[in-house]
């Protein structure tokens, strides 16, 4: 049985929002201001190398749709990237047009969990807010990777905003790599 592994760039006051700069936000593009050092795209890359398939909400499924299909000289990062199994939650999505994509309607908590018995290595989720909320309401998070950037925004937004209930999460892992922290924490059993 695969892990669902939510993974986010976040700032120090919580901020998931725009980290690339897509220009959704005026304050877009703050984890570019800082070097996360070899260690920080190893990480991302062992992440990725790690998991089976993708797990996006639909805004951050159509934002990378756009970017990663024309991206050249990423190599194996990219041609995975390109390559996986993608499964992106959406009432609106009707033909996603990205390789490999399915699109997840209906109870979603019923979905992840057949997804979770689909595959045996990881299954990443990465931005997708409104997706995390639900999967950490449901339970279904086995692991969380945070890459803590040295910032405050005071607006945008903020990654745990809609928990609906008191979770404990279990450190499992820190490091520092450039400017950025990362943190690995497991779910509480």
């Amino acid at each position: 049985m695969g892990k669902l592994v939510v993974t986010e760039f976040v700032t120090l006051d919580g901020v998931f929002q725009d980290p690339g700069g897509s220009g959704e936000f005026a304050r877009g593009g703050w984890a570019f201001q800082f070097d996360q050092g070899d260690e920080g795209a190893k990480f991302k890359f062992d992440e990725l190398l790690a998991s089976d398939a993708q797990l996006l909400g639909r805004v951050t499924y159509e934002g990378f749709a756009k970017a990663w299909p024309t991206m050249e000289g990423t190599g194996e990062f990219g041609e995975k990237m390109n390559a996986m199994p993608k499964f992106v939650v959406s009432s609106t999505l009707e033909n996603p047009e990205w390789n490999n994509t399915t699109v997840l309607k209906g109870d979603v908590a019923k979905k992840v969990g057949e997804l979770k018995q689909q595959f045996a290595g990881d299954i990443l989720v990465a931005g997708s807010g409104q997706l995390v909320s639900s999967l950490l309401a449901n339970d279904l998070v086995d692991e969380l990777h945070l890459m803590v950037f040295p910032i405050l925004l005071g607006d945008g937004k903020r990654l745990f905003a809609n928990a609906e209930a008191t979770k404990a999460l279990k450190l499992v892992e820190s490091r520092q790599t450039g400017a950025v922290a990362i943190l690995t924490f497991s779910r509480e059993r």
